[in-house]
């Protein structure tokens, strides 16, 4: 799908037809945007169980409030697959879908989803599933892709521990048995890192920054690029307080401690863990996928209701109305709506007028704070004469 892609979400009163017929009104929506603009596909909303005024105008503030939810939702599962995904554009896309299939394929051939939302319940009691149905993704998504950052983590120190260098490496595969000095009740072996540029310094004080640090004791085991590492034998009653004098010189003590067959066990360990990471990054991207679909249908049906309830507290009763998907894109979005505005402004009564020049205006003193607490204040706070909802899917 299309970054530049936007949607309108119209909902318009049979009426604009001579008829009345649904037919002839969304033929009527189709030329009032016109192909300049964009495209319009049939929308199908079904009636619902309407409960009283006051329970409407509490529903459509629910409802506002659960499309961010969802919107938010299915967001954070895009960022989630990007994240898995290292950003790969082409992959990310091949994993929003909608069962199997583009977004906009689904929106194209909507059909409200009977068997998990009966429309027959109440109101209330759709919205209710819906609100429990986007909770459940949302956490879902969130605990398995925290235990995959998790294990991530975990794989990433060990590498590290593999290839970093001699101050964060592991020094189990590089340090000989034989320099560590094992089973002695007075004498310790210390693994001192020091940075190759302080090495003379270091070969020159070490023997006096504490006491009994046996002479000459210092071996060097090996270099990398940065750093130099050295043993050196102290008895262990001062061993602290050498461990603390190096730090304080900038050289840096390594916590070591032989153990037979150690590098074997190291890496056993890493393996292990690199299965783990696969298995559970491969969760995570089937849950994403899975995710991103589940919460655009969710979505996309908490839009309809919207429409559908604004379309009661707009329009009245009896219901006849016509809904379109309009297409269109960042650019022409604001021209769609002046060209719908310039058809159908005359359904806001005394909200719009005519300038001089035949233009449609709008009086903002006409538009009421009642408008705003029934809902019906367009996407943005903007008071619409007709029930429109933007919105896009990334």
């Amino acid at each position: 799908m299309s970054k530049n892609t936007k949607y309108l979400l119209v909902s318009l009163p049979a009426s604009i037809s001579r008829t009345n017929d649904h037919d002839e009104a969304l033929t009527a929506l189709r030329s009032a945007v016109t192909t300049d603009y964009g495209t319009v596909f049939p929308f199908s909303i079904p009636e619902f169980k309407i409960g009283t005024l006051d329970a409407l105008v509490q529903q459509a503030d629910e409802l506002a409030k659960l499309e961010a939810g969802c919107e938010g939702v299915v967001g954070k599962v895009g960022d989630s697959l990007k994240q898995i995904l290292e950003g790969d554009e082409s992959k990310i896309s091949k994993h929003k879908t909608v069962n199997d299939k583009p977004a906009e394929q689904y929106l194209k051939s909507f059909h409200w989803n009977k068997v998990k939302y009966r429309a027959d319940k109440p109101l209330g009691e759709i919205i209710s599933i819906l609100q429990k149905e986007i909770t459940s993704i949302d956490n879902q998504v969130k605990d398995k892709y925290n235990s995959y950052n998790q294990v991530k983590t975990n794989l990433t120190a060990l590498q590290r521990r593999q290839t970093g260098n001699l101050a964060t490496k592991s020094l189990i595969s590089i340090v000989p048995p034989s320099l560590v000095i094992r089973d002695s009740d007075y004498l310790e072996t210390h693994l001192i890192v020091v940075p190759l540029t302080l090495t003379k310094d270091f070969l020159r004080t070490y023997e006096t920054i504490a006491p009994f640090v046996v002479p000459r004791s210092a071996q060097q085991i090996t270099t990398d690029d940065e750093f130099a590492l050295y043993a050196v034998t102290t008895f262990k009653k001062h061993s602290q307080e050498f461990v603390h004098k190096c730090r304080e010189s900038k050289w840096t003590p390594r916590d070591f401690k032989w153990k037979e067959g150690g590098k074997e066990e190291e890496g056993k360990e890493l393996e292990k863990v690199k299965g783990e990471e696969e298995k559970v990054w491969g969760e995570a991207l089937r849950l994403g996928r899975t995710a991103w679909g589940e919460g655009i249908m969710c979505w996309v049906h908490v839009l309809a209701l919207r429409v559908f309830v604004e379309t009661v507290l707009r329009y009245g009763l009896p219901l006849n109305f016509v809904c379109g998907l309009v297409k269109t894109t960042g650019k022409l979005t604001k021209k769609a709506r002046s060209s719908l505005d310039a058809s159908y402004s005359y359904l806001g009564g005394n909200a719009f007028g005519r300038d001089k020049k035949g233009r449609v205006t709008k009086d903002d003193s006409a538009t009421s704070a009642d408008m705003q607490a029934a809902g019906h204040m367009g996407d943005g706070g903007e008071y619409s004469a007709y029930v429109c909802y933007e919105f896009e899917i990334q």
